[in-house]
């Protein structure tokens, strides 16, 4: 198999997608945080000092997307036509979470996998943020791509395990 990212001598470098047609593109990304029950029951009700923690995530997901390119260096610049961001509170006493799950979409010559993962692993890392006053023990995890559609190599689902 060859690496895209090489050149010829081995060296990084941005892989040319000029010639490529636009297609719609979809990707599909998920992560965790885990916390204590107690730090999961604050940011449900919004009882954080910070203020709306979900929220905010949810904006600091979207500005990574849209950032990404800055962020990652061979990622090209994208037009994005969607990003959104959903969270889902598990209250386990065993393993309390926020699930975080967003959805990238653009019309052009390469995916938005990475766009995708960045704004879950933003997202996470401004949860934790808004919540580190009250509970330093959170851990943040399991970011992975879960489905991806569009392009050459069309559709791609992660198998559930």
């Amino acid at each position: 198999m060859s690496l895209t990212h090489l050149d010829g001598q081995g060296r990084a470098t941005m892989v040319d997608v000029g010639g490529k047609p636009d297609t719609e593109r979809e990707a599909i990304a998920c992560g965790e945080v885990r916390m204590l029950p107690e730090t999961l029951r604050l940011i449900g009700e919004g009882d954080l000092p910070k203020g709306d923690v979900l929220g905010s995530a949810r904006f600091a997901g979207i500005m990574a997307a849209k950032s990404t390119a800055s962020l990652i260096p061979l990622c090209h610049p994208l037009a994005l036509t969607y990003v959104g961001l959903d969270f889902d509170l598990d209250p386990d006493d065993a393993a309390s979470k926020v699930s975080i799950t967003a959805t990238v979409r653009c019309r052009g010559k390469t995916g938005v996998e990475m766009e995708a993962l960045t704004a879950v692993a933003v997202a996470a890392l401004t949860i934790y943020d808004m919540a580190k006053g009250v509970e330093k023990t959170m851990e943040i995890g399991n970011i992975r791509l879960v489905e991806k559609r569009g392009g050459r190599s069309g559709e791609w689902r992660r198998e559930r395990a």
